[in-house]
């Protein structure tokens, strides 16, 4: 394809004895790209600067760690969340599990502040005392150690030890 000429471009392909247009080739793209820029600066514009969503997010969970003692971020289906939820069933305590699966487009977005956060982009997220404890493989050795009731039983939580 010939490097683009501004004159040429202007005049119909058919006086130029072109079998194509470049004007039909070209303006389509260009009017997509127009739309495509215009939606990231609406987007741009839209999000205000001194307070982004993700950092509201970000102490929405402060707060949330703050007032429970036990908290696990979870998906509903993950096997692993569910090994992590019925130990706590198990020792009979009863976290506050926040299941991301049912928060809608907002999900993956507490997952990823959540991950900011931890450094750990899967679930469950577990958090005993506002402390990050990490997911399943961490939760199940701590309570193998013992080390799990200890940490319950400092914040005044009774631990069905039978399990």
């Amino acid at each position: 394809m010939p490097p683009p000429c501004p004159t040429l471009c202007r005049l119909p392909a058919a006086s130029l004895g072109l079998p194509w247009s470049r004007p039909s080739i070209a303006t389509p793209r260009l009017a997509l790209a127009a739309r495509r820029a215009r939606a990231v600066a609406a987007r741009a514009a839209s999000s205000s600067p001194d307070s982004s969503f993700g950092s509201r997010m970000e102490e929405s969970v402060k707060k949330t760690l703050a007032d429970n003692p036990i908290v696990i971020y979870s998906k509903s289906w993950c096997s692993y969340s569910m090994e992590v939820k019925g130990l706590f069933k198990r020792l009979g305590v009863e976290p506050h599990v926040i299941e991301l699966d049912h928060l809608g487009a907002q999900g993956p977005q507490l997952q990823k502040v959540l991950e900011r956060l931890t450094g750990q982009s899967t679930v469950p997220n577990v958090f005993i005392g506002g402390k990050h404890i990490g997911g399943c493989t961490d939760t199940v050795k701590l309570h193998r150690k013992g080390e799990l009731a200890t940490m319950l039983t400092e914040l005044d939580i009774k631990v069905n030890n039978s399990s």
